[in-house]
């Protein structure tokens, strides 16, 4: 069973829904799961400690220090202890302070610390759920790793019906057995991601780049880590932080120092996600000063960069999956097959820049994943979704011959 054993923290806030959770308690223990509730301050006016924690059998914390037995909880061992949390129900209020790190209740404190896997289920009125405030809170804690759980249309509280509706128990039950399960299917397989743009430079001050922001190839990297894996991740100039403890981040600037460390670490490598936008051209050379502005016209000498995926090719292993990225503004599925049957790549995703919502910079995107076998579209979601996906297709078609077998 996939809970047997599994340590499972549940943050339950302000909401109605909170009612349903004991039920969801119930279950998870009757699979074999060690859960802790914990409980913000109005959460207990809508269900009540002696119930959740006569079911979880463990006393329901609030506070970091407990006036009965006179013992202080920790939230570092607790977000350490934790193998998944789950926010159900999750209040407007309090997803605004996960947002922001406001760390006033021991729950917020505890989601900071947890090095886990997080889930939550918002739940709250139709108009609320709907506020450009909670659609971006939404989407910025997707874009931290965390998991959501859409809620679901129906009757509310209010006695409106709309969107705002906690998932069913039962439901968010076989979600969460869905994940445990994901989680495991890359334990010790070593995945190589790329990531970012690269910079050529012209001189000290200035360089040839693009738009990338790298946000979809550190998705990928924190999608393949969630499964297991061991990854390394290889980024060209990017702000974006790496949060899961089984990545491993190298930090490059030009073509060529990714290529230098992409074939030092491919031999090693079950997986190469190649999701990086390397410049196509560099200067053919890059001056050691600073050029002045003293002339009307200037020309600028370019030189092809290496191809990194073809250089790799000529040393793929029959085990190896590799997997590249195609960026295209026209004839977009053609140009993809031409890259993948050119590069002797399993897989290749596609984005256009005519979708849109998907390419450089967004939150979302939209791809269409390409093999020999077919051509699958996936609709647009959040690059986190969006990388869940990949990964998920990867373990389901591509590895049952290869990294399965190792």
């Amino acid at each position: 069973m996939e809970f047997e054993g599994k340590k499972i923290v549940i943050g339950i806030t302000g909401s109605i829904a909170a009612y349903k959770i004991p039920l969801l308690v119930r279950l998870l223990k009757k699979e074999g799961a060690d859960v802790q509730v914990i409980m913000t301050p109005t959460a207990r006016d809508f269900v009540t400690p002696l119930t959740l924690s006569t079911l979880s059998e463990r006393p329901v914390i609030s506070e970091p220090f407990d006036s009965l037995t006179g013992e202080w909880n920790s939230h570092v061992d607790l977000g350490r202890w934790a193998d998944l949390m789950l926010f159900a129900p999750v209040s407007a209020s309090t997803m605004g302070k996960m947002v922001n790190a406001i760390a006033d209740n021991f729950l917020v404190t505890t989601y900071i610390a947890a090095k886990c896997p997080v889930y939550f289920a918002p739940a709250m009125d139709l108009d609320m759920f709907k506020h450009p405030a909670n659609q971006a809170n939404i989407k910025k804690l997707q874009s931290y790793g965390n998991i959501l759980i859409d809620p679901q249309e129906g009757e509310l509280a209010s006695r409106l019906k709309g969107a705002g509706r906690m998932e069913e128990p039962e439901v968010i039950f076989e979600i969460l057995k869905e994940g445990l399960k994901k989680k495991q299917t890359l334990t010790n397989k070593k995945v190589l991601v790329t990531a970012g743009p690269t910079y050529e430079r012209i001189d000290p001050v200035r360089y040839i780049g693009n738009f990338s922001s790298g946000k979809m190839g550190f998705a990928l990297a924190e999608a393949f880590a969630s499964r297991g894996a061991d990854v390394t991740l290889i980024t060209g100039p990017s702000n974006l932080k790496v949060s899961n403890p089984n990545i491993k981040r190298i930090d490059i600037e030009s073509s060529a120092e990714m290529l230098s460390e992409v074939k030092q670490a491919f031999s090693k490598a079950d997986i190469l996600m190649m999701s990086a936008a390397v410049a196509d051209f560099k200067p053919s050379t890059a001056q050691e000063q600073k050029i002045k502005k003293n002339t009307q016209h200037w020309s600028l000498e370019l030189e092809k960069t290496p191809d990194i995926l073809s250089e790799l090719a000529k040393q793929k292993s029959p085990r190896q999956l590799m997997i590249g990225f195609a960026l295209e503004t026209e004839n977009e599925q053609y140009n993809a097959s031409q890259k993948l049957e050119n590069k002797k790549l399993d897989m290749i995703v596609l984005n256009s820049l005519r979708d849109e919502g998907a390419g450089f910079a967004t939150d979302t995107n939209k791809v269409t994943l390409i093999t020999k076998q077919e051509q699958l579209p996936l609709d647009i979601k959040h690059k986190s979704e969006v990388a869940q996906d990949i990964v998920s297709y990867i373990v389901d078609n591509l590895s049952q011959t290869k990294i399965k077998d190792k």
